[in-house]
Formats: structure tokens, sequence, C-alpha cells
């Protein structure tokens, strides 16, 4: 049993596996970003969802002007689900891609242009910018979870 941990660890000398690690820590760490630009937005903007959030701002019904939604709000939170949407399905099937015994220079490139294109989309999503500069860094990073998942399946079946 102690042999097979051993064979398990060893995934860390592989530099494809490094290279997803890597990639896929940035993606992680900029989702969870999100989550502290939406509390820092809500804060801000006194835009509340929960009354109990309103607590430092007044009891009864002067609180009650805080529970209110917030543009600002609502596009950081649009932000944070659509990188739920797409980044976790790029943690999983990035995964099984590592594994599949890719080259490192197509692994580097899917890898990077996910990445890319997850920043990117945030700031189009944030500043904003104009379309179609939001759907196309979407667009991209779907396509690169697709063709890794086609490399996958190819990988598997063939």
């Amino acid at each position: 049993r102690r042999g097979e941990m051993a064979k398990l660890t060893q995934l860390i000398n592989n530099e494809v596996f490094r290279a997803y690690a890597t990639y896929t820590t940035i993606v992680l760490l900029k989702m969870m970003l999100m989550s502290l630009i939406t509390a820092y937005f809500r804060i801000t903007r006194k835009a509340f969802m929960n009354p109990e959030d309103t607590d430092a701002y007044g009891k009864g019904e002067t609180a009650k002007k805080y529970l209110r939604t917030d543009p600002d709000v609502e596009r950081a939170r649009r932000s944070h689900l659509n990188d739920l949407e797409n980044i976790v399905p790029f943690v999983g099937i990035g995964l099984l891609y590592a594994l599949s015994n890719p080259e490192l220079s197509m692994a580097l490139l899917h890898f990077r242009i996910f990445t890319g294109s997850r920043i990117l989309h945030t700031f189009a999503y944030l500043i904003p910018l104009p379309q179609p500069g939001r759907g196309l860094s979407w667009a991209v990073g779907y396509a690169v979870t697709f063709s890794m998942a086609y490399n996958v399946l190819k990988t598997v079946w063939l």
C-alpha cells in the first residue's frame, strides 16, 4: 500500500501536472477574489441581502433601506457565478486532461489560454468593457475546456 501512495505523490514531478496545478490555483484564487470583490461592493454601496448584515447601520425601519440590490453588486455576483459555471468544469476536465499524458506544449497552451480568458472575462465584466469582449473571452475559455474534454475522450476511446 505504501508503494501506491508513493506513485501518487510522484505526480508533482510531472511537468504537465505541475502546470495544471499552477494554472488551476491561479483561476481558483481569482474565483475566490470575486467573493471579496462582491463583499467590497456590498459594503461600499450598502446593499445587503440579509437583515442581519444591516445591523451596523441601525435597527428596524432604518436598516430596511439597506436591504436592496445594487447594479455594481449584481455585476460582481454575476461574474462570480460565471466563474463557478466555467472554472469548476475546467478543474475536473483539466485534471483528466493532465492525467491523459498530453504534450507539455499543448497542455500549457490549453491552461494558459483558459486562465487568460477568465482573467479577461472578469475585467470585461467588472469595468464593463463593450461587447463582444466579454462574450469572446467566455467563448474562448469554454472552447478550451471542450478541447481538453475531446482530447481526454479521444485518448480513452482510442
